[in-house]
């Protein structure tokens, strides 16, 4: 007897698309030949023809057309089985996971888990480190459970666009920074006197939140006074290091480069209104957590009350 191959469905909707065999098979990387065989073999399977191929472009059969529904319900229904397998896992696992971006993962997360463990147990916890862009696509692909994130109010995230839950867990500032010149003043300014050359910018990439938000609050600022981007890179720490090395000026997280400050290493490069406050937060997914994840969730809630 024939078994069912799930990669039929995908065959069975490119020709129900076009009717057509070569451009179906074209579709499906494959050769017509091949094609063919795919379609007859699911026929056979089924015990019946779903296509009637005395016209062109080929037409489904009253049996094709009640398939179409099938297929597309045994596609949705396959889509969701992982998420469905990790929801009844979750249910029954202490492990959390966690999506961060590098910035927060290096500096606020550590002494922000160390907080919650002095009134909630914290159990085993499965870090994800990246840019925002790929921590929003785990937690939108239920690949993780939680995504701790800076944010703005004037910069809108797909977690904000899709309605996910968040708590706010603490704040941070971009601070605009540069390494000292000879005189002890910042090497790189923004808002410098007129007419001076434009400041040379570390600039984020545009995978990166940080970048995101720099671009939603300063774009303007930054193309007023002609600034000119000598380097781009994704991550916060990369653009502190530049910044030492004294190759232009940076909008860095304050948690990243407090001590700079202290020690001297790096200096405020633009008046107040040059900061932008920023919020921490913690997006968790919609749907149930299970009950390690679901308690954790509630602790964070109760210590920001």
């Amino acid at each position: 007897m024939i078994s069912m191959n799930f990669s039929w469905l995908d065959d069975f909707r490119a020709l129900a698309d076009s009717g057509n065999f070569s451009r179906a098979a074209e579709e499906r990387h494959m050769t017509q030949p091949a094609f063919s065989r795919r379609i007859r073999a699911l026929e056979e399977w089924l015990g019946t023809d779903l296509f009637d191929r005395s016209s062109q472009p080929a037409r489904l059969t009253p049996a094709g057309v009640w398939f179409q529904g099938v297929a597309q319900d045994l596609t949705s229904r396959a889509l969701r089985i992982p998420g469905e397998a990790r929801a009844v896992a979750d249910a029954h696992a202490t492990t959390l996971r966690f999506a961060a971006t590098h910035a927060l993962s290096f500096t606020f997360m550590p002494g922000w888990l160390r907080g919650l463990e002095t009134r909630h147990s914290v159990g085993p916890i499965s870090l994800v480190s990246d840019v925002l862009a790929r921590c929003e696509s785990q937690l939108l692909q239920g690949d993780v459970q939680f995504v701790l994130c800076h944010a703005h109010p004037l910069s809108t995230s797909e977690l904000q666009t899709h309605s996910y839950p968040c708590a706010r867990v603490g704040t941070d500032v971009l601070v605009p920074v540069s390494a000292p010149d000879a005189e002890g003043k910042p090497r790189h300014s923004l808002f410098g006197e007129a007419g001076e050359t434009p400041a040379h910018v570390l600039s984020y990439s545009a995978e990166s939140g940080l970048g995101r938000i720099l671009r939603e609050v300063h774009g303007a600022a930054l193309d007023r006074h002609l600034a000119q981007s000598v380097f781009t890179a994704h991550l916060a720490s990369v653009l502190r290091t530049m910044a030492l090395d004294g190759r232009g000026l940076a909008w860095l997280p304050r948690t990243l480069v407090a001590e700079d400050l202290q020690q001297g290493r790096l200096l405020e490069a633009a008046p107040p209104e040059g900061f932008i406050e920023l919020e921490v937060r913690l997006y968790r997914d919609r749907g149930p957590l299970g009950t390690a994840a679901e308690d954790f969730w509630q602790a964070v809630l109760a210590s920001d009350q």
